[in-house]
């Protein structure tokens, strides 16, 4: 349990250094811009190529604060005494950080009241890059936004407040995301001024919690596994919705397809069908699961936009003995 001494410059006027790149994080700025607090830099990430041509693309982040004017910088390195030396000229009396990358001791060590960041789970639960995702993976009934002082090890710095968010059975990772994005802004502003009027206290996390991890994404923890009950690969379908996406290999004959499934309904019931052979019925698709069925509902084929199957069934050529696996 710690609490920080303040100036009587920075309780009047804290300067604020935000941090962060996706549209998750500008929620956040965009709040703090909007309820008067003095933002005197943006750290986001280079611009990138993206696309088909691979045409140089601004995070969120930069665009966000181009339009409000705002001093930005892009360091490829966060340890480049250059970046230091300007991002010491700021002067910052705090940072923010959302949805950026780890920081070196030098970057977060160098403000007066330390460095905030706000995480997207109950901290200690689901520390990592994807804790969005995976609480919704996993069956998750709650969720939640942490903002905690950042240290030399990722998402285990003493927490200064949290709130609880409920996550709905129907629920996509896209609608948690969207639920955290705001509460989470409401949060750091919350955070900032008991920081500021010395009513918060930070508090060490319990280590002794039994915790799930929130890896990053990859093309192996995203694939759907046909074995699983209905109920879980529901989750698992709804989790990495609408992004990355949840992938499987279509089987037809020697024709191999990958693709993505964005919705599906569980269907409990008993059955004979081989695990992961496709049912078409007339406005219908259902993969045999091992507690019933799996409806498909929104799909995406190679090159194809994301489809509502009923749109496009009577187009997709599905044999007798066609499965997913």
């Amino acid at each position: 349990m710690s609490r920080i001494n303040i100036t009587e410059r920075e309780m009047k006027h804290p300067r604020i250094v935000f941090m962060g790149t996706p549209e998750f994080a500008v929620a956040t700025l965009s709040h703090l811009l909007q309820h008067g607090f003095p933002v005197v830099g943006v750290i986001t990430a280079p611009d990138k190529p993206a696309g088909r041509g691979q045409k140089m693309r601004a995070s969120a982040v930069k665009i966000f604060a181009q339009e409000k004017g705002l001093h930005i910088l892009q360091p490829r390195n966060l340890k480049d005494p250059g970046f230091l030396s300007e991002l010491e000229k700021l002067r910052a009396d705090i940072q923010i950080v959302v949805a950026f990358r780890m920081l070196p001791r030098a970057v977060w060590e160098m403000p007066t009241l330390g460095t905030i960041n706000l995480h997207a789970s109950l901290l200690p639960d689901y520390r990592g890059a994807a804790p969005i995702n995976w609480a919704i993976m996993n069956g998750e009934t709650q969720s939640g936004v942490t903002t905690f002082y950042i240290n030399d090890r990722i998402d285990t710095g003493a927490i200064l407040l949290q709130e609880a968010v409920s996550i709905e059975l129907e629920d996509t990772a896209g609608d948690l995301h969207d639920r955290l994005m705001v509460q989470g802004a409401h949060l750091v502003a919350k955070t900032i001024r008991g920081v500021m009027d010395k009513s918060l206290f930070a508090m060490k996390q319990d280590e002794s919690r039994s915790v799930h991890k929130a890896p990053k994404l990859n093309p192996a923890n995203c694939r759907i596994d046909w074995s699983l009950p209905a109920t879980e690969i529901y989750n698992h379908v709804r989790g990495l919705s609408p992004y990355p996406g949840a992938w499987t290999q279509l089987i037809r004959g020697k024709e191999i397809t990958k693709i993505k499934v964005y919705a599906c309904t569980p269907i409990p019931d008993e059955h004979n069908h081989t695990i992961g052979s496709l049912i078409k019925e007339k406005s219908s698709i259902k993969v045999a699961v091992s507690d019933g069925f799996l409806e498909l509902v929104e799909i995406q084929l190679p090159g194809k936009r994301r489809m509502w199957v009923k749109h496009l069934i009577h187009g997709l050529r599905i044999e007798n003995d066609a499965q997913l696996r």
